[in-house]
């Protein structure tokens, strides 16, 4: 890009530059009477600037007040929420906006932008914003943010208040509670997690196939399957269509194995009832497997529901909510 600044007028440069971003966003945009003010305003850029030219980091010929004039200028570019969103959608559609159908980037440019926004587009913020959300970002001292969950959707949201970083307290905070509920994270588990909502996959087959796998490991025996479901971040309290949980099918198959993992690794809730009214040591007494009887015995007399279940109970809630709007 520093080249083509050295090589063509600002003024021809400019206009070049700004002409995706009207076919991104399906609007037109402006450039409003800030350009002074970003000018007046920018120590700190002329600061960096003076000193890669220093350190010899700009390629040869290549006028650097040209380069800083150009950054300020693509810094006065009106944008709307509106606006904004729309280029963060056409991002995650691999180019091509959402609203006219036409392509406008390259899926090559596209990956790139989406790396250096994942990378380094929150500030000092990056790193973190990248660990906790792990998606890709851009954030302006307006108190917007831009996020793009790639293959899914664009959005923008705008709330001026800033933290000592410069990016939007309430936007950042958006950003961690809509991964906590969506399975959205760059290292999200897309296979096993059922603790979170995930709009790519069709709800009720999924579900079904998941509960199905639990319940025949749970009724077969396989611990070592139960275990890997466990680490995968499984809901080992899932029911099938009666109600019964992985707890039920193994206490009335007397598998005492099993029933020591779900109980002493899982910690899953004894008390649930299935449709006719009976919890795991109902089938337990039921089919006499008095180890089995015992266990759950004990374990239902030390049980008490910790915090973090309540918590899970608690959102388990607002995703029924959730997921009734979606």
């Amino acid at each position: 890009m520093n080249t083509w600044v050295s090589a063509m007028p600002r003024k021809v440069f400019f206009p070049l530059l700004l002409t995706p971003i009207p076919q991104m966003s399906s609007t037109k945009l402006g450039v409003c009477f800030r350009f002074q003010s970003e000018k007046e305003t920018g120590d700190r850029n002329y600061a960096i600037g003076y000193y890669l030219k220093e350190k010899k980091c700009f390629p040869k010929g290549v006028d650097m007040m040209a380069a800083l004039d150009l950054y300020f200028q693509l810094c006065s570019v009106e944008v709307t929420c509106e606006s904004g969103s729309v280029m963060a959608a056409t991002l995650a559609n691999g180019g091509i906006c959402p609203i006219t159908g036409e392509s406008v980037l390259s899926a090559e440019a596209v990956r790139n932008t989406l790396s250096l926004m994942h990378s380094c587009g929150m500030y000092d913020l990056s790193g973190q914003f990248a660990f906790h959300v792990g998606l890709p970002a851009k954030s302006a001292v307006s108190g917007a943010i831009l996020l793009v969950v790639p293959n899914i959707m664009g959005m923008m949201c705008l709330s001026p208040p800033l933290d000592k970083l410069g990016n939007s307290y309430r936007g950042v905070s958006f950003c961690q509670k809509l991964v906590s509920l969506f399975n959205f994270h760059n290292y999200d588990n897309l296979r096993h997690c059922a603790r979170k909502l995930d709009p790519r996959r069709e709800g009720g087959e999924v579900r079904n196939k998941t509960v199905v796998n639990l319940l025949f490991a749970a009724y077969s025996g396989d611990v070592s399957a139960l275990r890997r479901f466990a680490l995968s971040a499984m809901d080992m309290e899932q029911k099938d269509y009666d109600s019964r949980t992985a707890l039920h099918v193994a206490a009335a198959e007397g598998h005492t194995e099993v029933v020591k993992f779900l109980i002493e690794a899982c910690k899953v809730n004894p008390f649930v009832k299935d449709r006719w009214g009976n919890i795991p040591l109902d089938d337990a007494v039921q089919f006499n497997h008095l180890e089995v009887v015992k266990l759950l015995q004990d374990y239902q007399d030390s049980y008490t529901p910790s915090e973090t279940q309540a918590e899970a109970t608690a959102e388990a809630l607002s995703k029924e909510n959730l997921e009734s709007m979606v």
